[in-house]
């Protein structure tokens, strides 16, 4: 089934409501170190960033 403009329309219209945008630089190797243990975990890179995050303000 293709991908039609409506879904894209809709998608961009959920993203940009509905998400903040963050981005990070990082030293060359971080990037696999923490896809890797986000892997282990079966989860997102993205959420395990955020689940450290979390848990770094908890622990303040």
């Amino acid at each position: 089934m293709a991908y039609t403009e409506a879904q894209k329309k809709a998608s961009i219209k959920y993203m940009s409501e509905k998400t903040d945008d963050i981005r990070l630089r990082v030293p060359k190797g971080l990037k696999d170190k923490y896809r890797t243990e986000a892997e282990k975990r079966g989860i997102s890179m993205t959420q395990f960033i955020v689940n450290c995050v979390e848990k770094e303000i908890k622990n303040t």
